[in-house]
């Protein structure tokens, strides 16, 4: 999962614990937070629209997928006039704080591992902010933010 660390970063999560994962506005995303993700899957903690971007820690879904509260407030950049109480469009997760790497992880190491070869968020033209990662992915960048 991806967000801009001036907006909110790892070091925002460890401050705060727990997070609504608001704003996902792309319905691919959407649907790997709706009908893929589960309480306690572990997830990266990817920082974009920085330099260089990368993988800065980790933390776990802690809640089921619910609607966006701010697909219905007129005042959020994330209101969505289609969206009703009874057929929200839009939904998220809470995450839990995991941890930090004590190695962050850019980008452009990441597209050099070998065994990430085919990891989605590497592939030509991905720009999701919510993206799956295999389990042998998730293990291997892990150990490479341990180091």
């Amino acid at each position: 999962m991806k967000s801009e660390p001036d907006e909110f970063s790892i070091l925002d999560l460890k401050r705060v614990k727990v997070e609504a994962w608001t704003g996902i506005r792309n319905y691919q995303a959407r649907n790997f937070m709706r009908d893929e993700m589960s309480v306690g899957d572990e997830v990266l903690f990817y920082h974009s629209s920085t330099r260089p971007p990368g993988v800065a820690g980790t933390m776990t879904v802690a809640s089921r997928p619910y609607p966006d509260p701010l697909q219905f407030k007129k005042s959020s950049k994330y209101y969505d006039e289609k969206a009703t109480k009874e057929k929200p469009r839009w939904m998220m997760v809470d995450v839990k704080f995991q941890s930090v790497f004590s190695t962050y992880i850019p980008l452009q190491v990441l597209k050099n591992e070998v065994k990430l070869g085919n990891m989605a968020i590497l592939q030509k033209g991905t720009r999701l902010s919510i993206t799956p990662v295999t389990a042998a992915e998730f293990r291997h960048i892990v150990k490479m933010g341990e180091k």
